[in-house]
């Protein structure tokens, strides 16, 4: 397992388009992917879990991936993150 946290920088926190995103990019990966906030856990290859989590912008995630290819996957979705989720 591995793991690492990140800042939500979009100015609406994770609302559906950002969530969308977010979930495309774990459905690439093998390993079993989620994150925490505050103390809520969410599966980060499920929309409703991470909308169910009301991430907010300035909010710090720890994403924790665990599996074959989980360095990758725990690289793309800090990136991806750091990156704006597209927005």
């Amino acid at each position: 397992m591995v793991s690492g946290t990140t800042v939500i920088k979009n100015p609406s926190g994770l609302h559906l388009r950002p969530a969308g995103i977010l979930c495309k990019e774990a459905l690439l990966y093998k390993s079993k992917i989620s994150f925490k906030v505050r103390n809520v856990t969410a599966n980060a290859k499920s929309v409703l879990s991470v909308l169910g989590a009301c991430v907010k912008c300035g909010e710090e995630i720890e994403f924790n991936c665990t599996g074959p290819d989980e360095e990758k996957a725990l690289a793309a979705m800090i990136k991806i993150v750091e990156d704006g989720l597209g927005e």
